[in-house]
């Protein structure tokens, strides 16, 4: 943590807020079977991921990753998980959690790297959306990069000194971004990455949404 107390949180969502490893982990494997590479399980997968997802998946199937092969492999990955995400839980302590910071008198927004429109509906239809001041997916047509420049705009955007916030995510990715803004970072690791992984990043690693919140307040 950096002096400033953090005052607003920026919440991740897939793997953070959103319990969706076994979808992940299915439509991982349908790529997988598009490549003639055997299936994994979500160990294997969290020692594999790493952003830019590009370079992740040349080495989950073992080759070089062309335009075309990243086309399809990001297609088929959205459509097969699309498939799963209404059997998707909200992480524990979700959104009591979510109240729970309201109720501090901090603000908290969403920024996360599923698109857009698909995850202002998504959060709207499960009752999230009156806890956050601004939501924000991706907005082009193919994901896999980095958070550095969305967290930027996102802060921006809602006049946020980056001192007093704090970006809760799952993934190095989100430790990274939140360097590079000058904001804190908590990872929790109930997402895509193992805990050894997390704790290179020398941010607070914590295993529940609860425990994050818990560290706030101390």
């Amino acid at each position: 943590m950096t002096k400033s107390s953090p005052r607003h949180i920026v919440w991740d969502w897939n793997g953070t807020l959103l319990d969706d490893n076994h979808a992940v982990v299915s439509a991982v494997n349908s790529v997988c079977t598009l490549f003639d590479r055997e299936h994994i399980d979500i160990d294997e997968w969290r020692a594999i991921y790493s952003r830019p997802l590009r370079d992740c998946y040349a080495r989950l199937l073992r080759r070089e990753i062309t335009e075309d092969d990243w086309a399809r492999v990001d297609e088929l990955y959205h459509v097969a998980y699309r498939e799963l995400l209404d059997s998707c839980g909200m992480a524990e302590g979700v959104p009591h959690a979510l109240r729970d910071w309201a109720a501090t008198g901090g603000t908290q927004s969403l920024l996360s790297m599923w698109f857009h429109d698909e995850l202002v509906d998504l959060v709207t239809a499960r009752g999230l959306h009156a806890f956050f001041d601004r939501m924000d997916g991706l907005r082009t047509a193919v994901g896999g990069g980095s958070k550095d420049e969305h967290l930027r705009a996102h802060l921006k955007v809602q006049e946020l000194d980056p001192a007093e916030v704090v970006l809760i995510g799952d993934v190095l990715d989100d430790a990274h971004a939140a360097e590079r803004a000058g904001a804190n970072c908590i990872l929790v690791t109930t997402g895509v990455m193992d805990r050894t992984k997390l704790e290179t990043s020398g941010r607070p690693v914590v295993d529940s949404i609860p425990q994050a919140l818990a560290l706030l307040a101390s």
